[in-house]
């Protein structure tokens, strides 16, 4: 798999979101967070982590983005496809790309103009809003408001190209649930294995491991977010790692169920509930369907239709973040198209008051959903 993209990818990006501005009369995107900046650049770097610096780009109704960033990042902006790059030294305390950032949108859209920034779920300013109220105030006849969920629609359906990225991610977390047997097993402490887990991944090709969560006991787990412990892993008992890996800028997002030793009858029956649930919304999931409908296949098989769960969703997007986009819950009406990635990660209480999850992540195509995470085995793995 070939890293990056090739530029008229980020055109192509460009001229649909163009189109979109155009209908929605918008005439610029101020964007400001690492994925939309990403998104029409191809601007990847970790640097983002660091929260002393905002960075911008401004994406007009016509012609090619602009990057106002700091100076730190001119070198790396001048290797992507951009070739308008406007820099301050940061982090100035006084004037942090403000007064540039004002001058750039009057000069590309003039002082009478609507500006569109991403402003519905799932989005953040990741800008002083001090700061945004001085560019404001700088531009008292420029209009601020909402991006008309341009980027969420942009980003929820994916390209090839993407969808081999996040292809790729999930065969290395596949080779590394693989070798879960060499780091796990009975007296094994749970933050040692999230530790050499990870080493895997990497191993395996992963670019970082930014999410890992997991869980143990006999049956399940009291919750999937949880830090690991110094616990032992015990036999008898469930094991589950749930690993959101990164190549190339995208990620997957899926568990593994692993048995310590003979599951038992409780256990193997609540995972083949699972299974069974997962089917059902695979099934469900086809172009046209809404997410809602995918919600209610999957409930219907784990509550008879009852709903509940404290985990809030069934799934959800997955792409250049790692939730994304809709989510499987029973008001989310969005319409399933060609090109979605998505999770279907049906959940169920134990007898004992445990849960047990199971996650995988399969791409909508027009004649149904194509698994692109390794097919989970039937009966519980066992270690």
């Amino acid at each position: 798999m070939i890293r990056g993209f090739e530029t008229s990818e980020y055109k192509s990006r460009v001229d649909r979101a163009q189109r979109m501005m155009a209908e929605d009369c918008i005439d610029a995107l101020l964007l400001t967070t690492e994925q939309n900046v990403r998104y029409f650049t191809g601007y990847l770097t970790r640097f983002w982590e660091s929260p002393s610096r905002p960075w911008f780009l401004i994406v007009p109704q016509s012609g090619k983005p602009v990057a106002v960033i700091p100076s730190i990042g001119a070198a790396l902006m001048g290797k992507t496809w951009i070739s308008d790059i406007r820099t301050w030294s940061a982090p100035d305390l006084v004037d942090d790309g403000v007064t540039l950032l004002a001058d750039t949108l009057a000069e590309i859209v003039g002082q009478t103009a609507r500006i569109g920034i991403p402003s519905g779920y799932e989005t953040h300013l990741r800008m002083p809003l001090t700061d945004f109220d001085r560019v404001r105030a700088a531009l008292p006849n420029v209009s601020f408001g909402s991006d008309a969920n341009i980027m969420h629609r942009l980003r929820m359906v994916k390209s090839d190209a993407e969808i081999g990225k996040i292809e790729t991610a999930c065969a290395i977390a596949g080779r590394a649930f693989d070798r879960v047997g060499e780091i796990a097993g009975a007296g094994v402490p749970l933050d040692q294995v999230f530790r050499d887990f990870q080493r895997l991944c990497l191993a395996e090709g992963a670019d970082w491991v930014p999410y890992l969560a997991g869980g143990t006991g006999p049956m399940g787990y009291d919750d999937v977010i949880s830090p690991a412990t110094d616990a032992p892993l015990q036999d008898g008992s469930v094991l589950m790692l749930d690993t959101g890996l990164v190549w190339d800028g995208y990620f997957c997002d899926y568990d593994r169920n692993f048995a310590i030793g003979a599951p038992s009858k409780e256990l193997q029956s609540g995972w083949s509930r699972l299974l069974d649930a997962t089917e059902a919304g695979k099934a469900a999931a086809t172009v046209g369907n809404t997410a809602r409908d995918v919600y209610h296949a999957m409930d219907h098989v784990l509550t008879g239709g009852q709903g509940g769960g404290d985990a809030g969703r069934l799934g959800h997007g997955l792409g250049m973040s790692l939730t994304e986009g809709l989510s499987f819950i029973a008001g989310d009406g969005t319409e399933l198209q060609s090109g979605m990635v998505i999770t279907l990660e049906p959940g169920i209480e134990m007898p004992d008051g445990s849960i047990l999850v199971h996650e995988d992540n399969y791409v909508i195509t027009p004649s149904g959903p194509r698994q692109i995470s390794p097919a989970a085995p039937k009966d519980l793995w066992v270690i």
